[in-house]
C-alpha cells in the first residue's frame, strides 16, 4: 500500500486527533450546555485553520500534488457532511433532544465514525489497489447518487417512522423519558436506554451511509491512505461546530443538495474515466470550491421562499 505517511506521520496524526478530543470533551464540555454562535463560529475556525495549517505543511513537506489532494478530498468530505446536518437536526427534533444534550451526543458520533471510517478507508484502498475495475464502477455509483440526491431532494423521512428506530427499540429496551445527559438509566431496577442513546444510534448510523458516498468520493481525488483519512477527519472533526452554527438556518439552504449532487456527479465521473483522463488536482479544488460556493450563495441570495418555488 503506497502512502506518503510514515509510522511517525500516522502516530503523530492519531496521537493530535486522540488530545484534541480529550481537550473537547474534559475541557471545553465536561457539563452539557448549549453551544453559542459565537463559540461555534470559534471552533469552526479553528479546525479550517487547523485543515489549512495541515495542508500547507504537505506542501511544504512532499509538494504542491499531495497537498492539493488533501484540499480536495477535505472539501469533498466538508461538503458532503453538510448533508448530514439535514438530517441531525431532524433527528434531534423527532426524538426530542435538548440543545444542552446535543454536543455530547454529536460527540460520540464522532469517535464511531474515526473508527468505523478508518477500517472502511483502508479496506476501500485495498480493494482499488488489487481490482481496478472497481474504480469506474464507484465512479458510477456516485454520478447515479448525485442523480438520485436531485430526485429525493424535497423528500422528508420521519425518523420515528424509520426501520432503524423501529429495530433499535425492539433490541434495546428504551424508556421515553430523558434523563439529563446519560444515554442509559434504571427503571424498577431494569436498565434502559434513553431517547438520547436512539439519537446516537441514528447519528451513527446515518454517518456510515454518507460515508458509503463520501469515501470513494475521495478516492476519486486521492488512493494514498494518509490522505483520504485525514482529509475525512479533518472535515469530521469540524462537523460538529458546523451544526450549532448552522443547525437553525438549515430552511435557507435550499440549493444545497444540488450543489452536493453536482459535486458527486463530477467526482464519479473522474473517478471513471481515470484510466483515460487526468484531471489536475488544482482543477479539482476549484470545481468542487465553486460549485459548493455557487449553490451556497444562489441560497442565500433568493431566501427560502424563492427557493421553495424555484428549485
Amino acid at each position: 500500500m503506497n502512502t506518503l505517511g510514515s509510522p511517525a506521520l500516522w502516530g503523530g496524526f492519531v496521537v493530535f486527533v486522540l488530545v484534541m478530543l480529550a481537550l473537547d470533551l474534559g475541557v471545553f464540555h465536561r457539563q452539557a450546555r448549549v453551544v453559542g454562535t459565537r463559540e461555534a463560529l470559534g471552533w469552526a475556525g479553528v479546525w479550517v485553520a487547523l485543515a489549512g495549517l495541515f495542508g500547507a505543511g504537505l506542501w511544504w513537506a512532499f509538494g504542491a500534488d499531495p497537498a492539493l489532494e488533501f484540499f480536495s478530498g477535505w472539501l469533498i468530505e466538508k461538503s458532503l457532511s453538510l448533508d448530514n446536518l439535514f438530517v441531525f437536526v431532524v433527528i434531534f427534533s423527532a426524538l426530542g433532544v435538548p440543545a444542552a444534550s446535543q454536543h455530547r451526543v454529536l460527540f460520540w458520533g464522532v469517535v464511531t465514525a474515526l473508527v468505523l471510517r478508518a477500517g472502511m478507508i483502508l479496506l476501500g484502498v485495498e480493494l482499488l489497489s488489487h481490482f481496478h475495475w472497481l474504480a469506474p464502477v464507484l465512479g458510477g455509483f456516485l454520478v447515479l447518487t448525485g442523480v438520485k440526491l436531485v430526485v429525493d431532494r424535497h423528500r422528508a423521512d420521519d425518523p420515528q417512522q424509520g426501520w432503524l428506530l423501529r429495530t433499535a427499540r425492539r433490541l434495546v429496551p428504551t424508556t421515553t423519558q430523558l434523563e439529563g445527559d446519560r444515554f442509559f438509566t434504571k427503571v424498577n431496577g431494569r436498565r434502559l436506554a434513553t431517547p438520547l442513546f436512539l439519537a446516537l444510534v441514528l447519528v451513527e448510523a446515518t454517518d456510515v451511509l454518507f460515508a458509503v458516498d463520501s469515501i470513494p468520493a475521495i478516492f476519486a481525488v486521492t488512493l494514498d491512505p494518509f490522505l483520504v483519512f485525514t482529509s475525512n477527519l479533518f472535515a469530521i472533526l469540524g462537523l460538529r461546530s458546523l451544526f450549532f452554527l448552522l443547525a437553525g438556518a438549515v430552511d435557507r439552504f435550499r440549493y444545497l443538495k444540488l450543489g452536493l449532487a453536482a459535486v458527486l456527479v463530477f467526482v464519479g465521473v473522474k473517478m471513471a474515466l481515470a484510466s483515460w483522463v487526468v484531471i489536475a488536482p488544482l482543477v479539482s479544488v476549484a470545481v468542487i470550491a465553486a460549485v459548493m460556493g455557487v449553490s451556497v450563495l444562489a441560497s442565500w441570495a433568493l431566501g427560502p421562499a424563492a427557493a421553495r418555488s424555484r428549485a
